[in-house]
């Protein structure tokens, strides 16, 4: 009798024994993207070439006293009349000179020779 209580004691705690817990933690983050936008404006400077080196810089003395450009690779140079002019610009000439970017960054977009 004594076995038989022994053994139904044994099969009543074995499945309390193996028994497992398990915890579950979820956590959940929400991240928002806004979106960023940029606006470049165009503005443009009238005055007289001081200095010109081609697909490097360009001063022009205006209104304002001298201003230097930085003419990147995408910056070309035409007449009034929309033509590319392929001679250097020479100091003296008359120009209108179209660009973005702060005062430290201005970079030229184009240059339009105006004599």
């Amino acid at each position: 009798m004594k076995k038989t209580i022994i053994s139904l004691v044994c099969a009543l705690a074995a499945p309390l024994a193996f028994a497992q817990t398990s915890t579950t933690t979820t956590e959940e983050s929400i991240t928002t993207n806004k979106p960023v936008t940029t606006t470049e404006s165009t503005t443009y400077e009238t005055g007289t070439v001081t200095t010109y080196e081609p697909g490097k810089t360009i001063v022009v003395k205006g209104e304002q006293g001298p201003l230097s450009f930085a003419l990147g690779t995408a910056a070309h140079v035409v007449n009034a009349a929309g033509q590319i002019v392929t001679a250097p610009l020479r100091a003296g000439q008359k120009v209108r000179v179209y660009y973005t970017g702060p005062t430290e960054h201005r970079t030229v977009e184009h240059v339009v020779v105006e004599d």
